[in-house]
């Protein structure tokens, strides 16, 4: 089967974990070795978040007084793609010896009009109590919004329409590489309409909705979203909390789960079952062996009755 795997930003770095490079290596160890099982049997596409990376860069960025303006956010974006996808590429080499790996730093075309860019939801970066979330966005003219356990930084997260890079990858592909792309949705860029030339812009896109188009336009047998819980929950953080083991896009969407944590992955796996007509499923990082062989983690299958 070719699988796009879909990496939670929290599977790379977990909450609350300092953002040191030893702790990220040896998070990437464990997905390496969680991987390895699947990419000896399957193709593989790895995609992989940035929230918390691209969030410490920006921070960084805005505090350095060498620059006479910080960083825009598609070239943290780019610089984020090559540190992860360097430490995926390296750790996939020693988890399979003699497999062909290849870490693509790669580019997603978005609408400019794109109405996500007056408003903006991504969480990035680390989270704060709410007096110093609040302090932050006064100095550094922040949006913020509070996610699961305190308040964090938001920024525009417009649709992909494309992943400029798709045909090298399918090349790559068909010649037997692992593919390691789309990190942080992709660097979001505009095309020119007259000469389709490139311009960055300052947002970050959601990888998981670039995981789905990616999954769609390589033709994919299935699309794997690897988080930090489980499976998905009906009802997530209240006393009838209980999971979710299967479901069509439809029953999907009806658990109106928000935007900021499993919304955007509910909709990518809804998408991507709905357009190719394969499987989708989201779940923890450990078990993503045993989730695609359906022992684990929620199952998103095409309605049988629609078909």
């Amino acid at each position: 089967m070719r699988i796009v795997v879909a990496l939670g930003g929290n599977a790379l770095l977990h909450r609350g974990e300092r953002p040191d490079a030893a702790v990220q290596q040896a998070n990437i160890d464990r997905v390496a070795e969680a991987l390895a099982a699947l990419a000896h049997e399957h193709e593989l596409v790895i995609t992989h978040g940035n929230g918390p990376q691209i969030g410490l860069l920006a921070v960084e960025s805005e505090s350095d007084p060498a620059l006479s303006a910080p960083y825009p956010l598609h070239l943290l974006g780019a610089q984020t793609q090559g540190m992860i996808g360097s430490l995926l590429a390296c750790a996939l080499h020693d988890a399979m010896p003699g497999h062909r790996i290849a870490a693509l730093v790669t580019h997603t075309l978005v609408r400019a009009d794109d109405p996500a860019f007056a408003r903006p939801t991504k969480f990035v970066g680390q989270v704060y109590p709410k007096e110093v979330a609040q302090t932050l966005a006064r100095k550094r003219r922040w949006h913020i919004a509070r996610d699961t356990t305190g308040w964090r930084r938001v920024v525009p997260s417009p649709a992909p329409e494309r992943v400029v890079e798709t045909d090298t990858i399918h090349d790559l592909l068909n010649g037997g590489t692992l593919v390691i792309c789309g990190g942080g949705g992709g660097v979001p860029v505009t095309a020119d309409r007259d000469t389709g030339a490139l311009t960055g812009v300052d947002a970050v896109i959601d990888k998981d909705l670039t995981a789905a188009l990616l999954a769609e336009d390589l033709k994919a047998d299935f699309l794997l979203i690897l988080t930090d819980v489980p499976n998905v929950y009906e009802g997530y953080g209240t006393p009838h909390q209980r999971p979710l083991f299967d479901a069509t896009p439809e029953e999907l969407r009806r658990g109106g789960y928000p935007d900021g944590s499993m919304g955007p992955k509910a909709e990518a796996a809804a998408r991507f079952v709905e357009r190719v007509g394969g499987l989708a499923a989201i779940g923890a990082l450990d078990a993503a062996f045993e989730i695609v062989h359906g022992r684990a983690g929620t199952l998103i299958r095409p309605d049988l009755m629609a078909g």
